[in-house]
């Protein structure tokens, strides 16, 4: 926990943060809301302020009011957008905002409902000033080149998302039977060079578009760096910091 303390003081000066969720927290049970902890710990404001993004759900009503009942109750100033309402002044707002947390669902009708509003520039435009971006699920794998997703039912496929990262995310890691075996079969067939897998409780936190660390929020939980070498899988864990 020393380490997550520590890192606002050391780290507060660099420009471009992202924290990937593999799966948990306020969304899927275990509250002890350490993720959401250490994600605000991240801001150089006392109080940040947090903008949800339940987009991948439809915005869906009890998602936002989890959002809130767990946000509300720590040291941040919550708030949401909808697209599926009366929609508010979307670059004022997120121009304004410490942190985006986007949540999970489906990822391709939310990556087509933002390129609708034009959502894609304006995150690119406020991560680029600083504005820590954030998830989980699809919310995590939306950030990169290109993320493992199930928005199709019953088959899992590579989608091209918002790069602000380079690579491949595959969230859910070991909380889902289909993921391991669909990355090793992907990486065998060249579909990529690498993945970067992240099991549910833990998160991979980049700085400056570069891998941090693995925070694993639940007990010893892990993200790899999966690739091929001669044939043969390789699963190489990220430098851990255990909350």
């Amino acid at each position: 926990m020393l380490d997550v303390l520590c890192f606002k003081f050391i780290y507060i000066k660099l420009k471009k943060q992202i924290l990937a969720i593999g799966g948990g927290g306020f969304g899927r049970s275990k509250s002890t809301n350490l993720i959401e902890k250490y994600l605000l710990n991240l801001s150089e404001s006392e109080s940040p302020k947090i903008c949800f993004l339940p987009t991948a759900t439809g915005d869906n009503d009890s998602y936002i009011v989890r959002f809130y009942s767990v946000f509300s109750s720590l040291n941040c100033i919550p708030s949401h957008i909808e697209f599926f309402k009366r929609t508010i002044d979307i670059h004022k707002h997120i121009m304004k905002q410490d942190i985006i947390f986007v949540g999970g669902g489906n990822t391709k009708s939310m990556l087509a409902i933002w390129d609708e509003w034009g959502m894609s520039t304006l995150l690119k435009e406020a991560y680029n000033k600083g504005v820590i971006m954030s998830g989980v699920s699809a919310g995590a794998i939306c950030w990169f080149t290109n993320g493992i997703t199930d928005s199709w039912d019953n088959e899992l496929r590579i989608l091209p998302c918002l790069d602000f990262i380079k690579g491949t995310c595959c969230p859910h890691y070991d909380e889902e039977p289909s993921r391991i075996p669909y990355v090793k079969k992907i990486l065998i067939e060249r579909e990529v060079n690498s993945c970067i897998s992240i099991e549910g409780g833990s998160a991979m936190h980049f700085v400056d578009g570069k891998s941090f660390k693995n925070v694993s929020f639940y007990n010893n939980k892990n993200s790899y760096n999966v690739y091929l070498n001669n044939q043969e899988i390789i699963e190489s864990p990220y430098e851990k910091i255990q909350l």
